[in-house]
């Protein structure tokens, strides 16, 4: 099949408020713009948002969901979502945005640095414990 594209990936939020602290931890730190919250008539409790990232020409997408009684995550790594991995443009992007995420207080995994597969990147977790890969 010729010309399939990544179109947009989704994250889980534990609940309402968790989803509304991912829209503000993507707004205020890598410039997202949320559009309209989408409430769902068909499966209650189903809330979900979609950013667009500045640059990107709304090619690819992030959703972020909530619904009620989603399964907890599993400690440890799991088959299934692994990380997101958002590119900045350079390497000073990188060390600018972890340094400024450590002063906010988000977790870094790993400070930026060249990876075995030679990417230049950091890792964070967002406010769900979603791995964010943070790269040149």
């Amino acid at each position: 099949m010729s010309g399939a594209r990544i179109a947009h990936a989704a994250v889980w939020a534990r609940d309402e408020d968790g989803l509304e602290r991912l829209r503000a931890f993507y707004e205020r730190h890598f410039g997202a713009r949320a559009g309209k919250r989408y409430e769902s008539a068909r499966r209650p409790g189903f809330v979900s948002y979609f950013l667009a990232f500045p640059g990107d020409d709304g090619a690819v997408w992030l959703e972020l969901m909530t619904a009620p009684e989603l399964a907890p995550r599993p400690d440890g790594e799991a088959v299934g979502y692994a990380h997101l991995a958002l590119s900045l443009g350079s390497r000073a992007a990188v060390d600018e945005a972890a340094a400024r995420l450590v002063d906010a207080g988000v977790p870094l995994v790993s400070a930026p640095r060249v990876t075995g597969d030679g990417y230049y990147e950091a890792v964070v977790r967002d406010p769900e414990g979603n791995l964010l890969e943070i790269t040149e």
